[in-house]
């Protein structure tokens, strides 16, 4: 027999809270019934002896005069969870720790400045029937050697997985994948979703497998990245915040009409309030339970620009607890007006007042490839003027640089990093076309050679940026996602990342395969420090408009002791004035020899149509 203690938010004005014990995650009748004690104020809770591992439960919280409930929940912070989340488990959880366990440490990191960081959502990766995976779409397929040591070859320092805790959309009894969705409909927050598990009915494996893989990663010497969703609920009345405290956790506002209706700063019918102080605690400690229970190394906050300041500041200084190596970034960003005062925000603009926190940048992204809005305009990859000092602003990581005119820089008019690695330089991620898609949609008339090549230019200057470099998985093999942008319930026939393209295009892999050991090798591309990125990174202007620039490599330890990196975004070859001295050429027009391509002296130097030219003094 042992203590168990049932608790919940709920209104100190509540007529009672009610805990239904049942024997098993769909037994029909529960086994046991108990009223919680009001405690403190807003605050429920019961001490009950008996022997409860493997028993389920649920709160039911009756409101002010009203003996009808809100409906069954599990609580706002269940741990562990029956079949598709609707009653919460009691397990014991040192039963979730792999064997060595114990003895998981997280990667080393110096700065965020070295991580690339590697996007990626289960059955995505693993799903395609010639991909060669025993556990497709689970999260024991990132334990497999095959994606380890895919992983390890080219170089990234950190997955970042998609939502992975318990969504709503993927019925978790029929594991047969007729249903596809990429996460972001959450309902329980601190419990691994059972569709990416071999057993949802058991609710010690999904917890033990995603250790496996967290382990896993790490032995592999990668860190692990978790795409969390606090900004929005899957709907309002069927969550577990509307069934323990009505209206308290979601922000309202008043339409067009006079009607007071749930605020959708999420563009998902509903906004969470991560001002209010139980909201605030939540996520807090959600965050903090998932890096210190799961070992994850890094937070991306999806529609971080939903959240407040204070919130994202308390949730850093908590992880710091931890490791103050921990990333966290954010979209910085809303998805619709907010309730919330556009200064109290979580947004790309308020960075500087988030120390330790990033966000993406979207300067760098729409320049190279074109607007958001409109899949079928290009930006600088097709030559056209007006986009580079916005890649300049994503090179230098949107840090106050002397070479950076502002008032040419789209969606900002000021500096809004402190620190380059606060900005996460991209091209592409999941909610949008992915890279090949998105050229073939901006460039109809081009051939695959001219794909890859466009392909090659996109992704230098994100990961030669000083910030922290994003790849959505399958890019770096021109996956497709057969022109579907917004493809989060397209079936796995849309999504998976076909593997063949490996063979199909094995200098586009091996390019940006270089690219990344070239920066992880050269410090030089990562100072992480905005006064050594002043001082050492400089843009050079010259007559045929190629976007260039110099790092003194020599002043922070690197190997190569001036690098030049030029690239031309022109649909015909240019020239480019080199200075006088002996260089070493280690990418040009399309490869990537550190030991060197050529050797080239002072004097005009062509480069090819959409070509970058990497020319170093050792």
């Amino acid at each position: 027999m042992t203590n168990y203690r049932f608790w919940i938010n709920a209104p100190s004005s509540a007529e009672g809270v009610k805990v239904r014990i049942y024997p098993s995650a769909d037994a029909v009748e529960p086994e046991r019934e108990l009223w919680l004690n009001s405690i403190a104020n807003d605050y429920w809770e019961r001490d009950e002896e008996g022997d409860f591992i493997g028993k389920f439960y649920t709160y039911e919280v009756y409101p002010d005069n009203k003996w009808q409930g809100l409906g069954e929940t599990p609580g706002v912070f269940a741990t562990a969870v029956g079949i598709n989340g609707r009653r919460c488990a009691i397990i014991d959880m040192s039963s979730t720790n792999p064997e060595g366990w114990q003895e998981d440490k997280r990667p080393v990191v110096e700065s965020p400045s070295d991580l690339v960081v590697y996007e990626l959502h289960y059955r995505d990766f693993s799903a395609h029937p010639g991909s060669g995976y025993v556990h497709k779409g689970k999260y024991l397929s990132l334990t497999e050697p095959k994606a380890l040591d895919y992983l390890k070859s080219l170089g990234v320092g950190a997955v970042q997985i998609m939502p992975s805790f318990d969504f709503a959309t993927v019925d978790e009894r029929y594991p047969e994948w007729t249903e596809y969705n990429w996460g972001y409909d959450p309902i329980n927050f601190n419990v691994p979703d059972g569709s990416y598990s071999t057993d949802a009915w058991n609710p010690v494996t999904r917890i033990r497998e995603f250790k496996q893989m967290v382990m896993a990663l790490h032995g592999a010497g990668i860190r692990v990245i978790m795409d969390v969703v606090y900004n929005h609920c899957y709907n309002v009345a069927e969550s577990n915040f509307q069934r323990t405290y009505p209206d308290y956790y979601f922000r309202k506002c008043t339409n067009e009409r006079g009607e007071t209706i749930y605020s959708n700063g999420s563009g998902c019918g509903n906004e969470t309030a991560s001002e209010r102080p139980l909201m605030r605690q939540f996520m807090v400690e959600s965050v903090w339970y998932w890096a210190a229970e799961y070992h994850i190394d890094g937070f991306r906050f999806d529609l971080m620009g939903v959240h407040d300041v204070e919130t994202m500041q308390q949730i850093r200084r908590k992880l710091d607890e931890i490791d103050p190596t921990i990333t966290m970034y954010g979209e910085g960003w809303s998805g619709g007006p907010c309730a919330l005062d556009e200064s109290l925000r979580a947004t790309k603009q308020h960075v500087k007042d988030m120390p330790g926190i990033g966000a993406f940048g979207n300067e760098m992204r729409d320049a190279l490839r074109g607007p958001f809005d409109n899949d079928h305009q290009p930006g600088w990859l097709s030559g056209a003027e007006g986009y580079s000092e916005s890649i300049k602003f994503g090179i230098v990581g949107a840090i106050q640089h002397p070479d950076i005119d502002m008032q040419k820089v789209n969606y900002s008019d000021e500096p809004w990093t402190v620190e380059p690695w606060q900005h996460v330089s991209y091209v592409s991620c999941h909610d949008d076309m992915c890279l090949y898609d998105r050229l073939v949609a901006s460039f109809p008339k081009a051939n695959t050679e001219t794909i890859v090549r466009l392909a090659k230019l996109a992704f230098t200057p994100v990961l030669l940026s000083q910030g922290i470099p994003f790849l959505f998985a399958g890019d770096e093999v021109l996956r497709s996602k057969q022109g579907v942008r917004n493809s989060y319930k397209s079936p796995d026939r849309v999504n998976q990342i076909d593997w063949e393209n490996l063979k199909r295009y094995p200098d586009y892999f091996r390019y940006v395969e270089g690219l990344i050991q070239m920066r992880r090798k050269h410090k030089a591309f990562r100072m992480g420090s905005a006064e050594l990125v002043r001082e050492n990174l400089h843009f050079i202007d010259n007559e045929n408009n190629l976007l260039a620039f110099r790092l003194n490599g020599e002043a922070v330890g690197d190997e190569w002791k001036t690098i030049y990196v030029v690239m031309n975004p022109y649909n015909k070859r240019r020239f480019f004035k080199i200075p006088d001295g002996r260089y070493t050429v280690v990418c040009k027009n399309g490869e990537i020899d550190f030991d060197g391509l050529a050797t080239i002296c002072g004097g005009n130097f062509r480069i090819e149509k959409q070509q970058t030219l990497i020319f170093v003094e050792r």
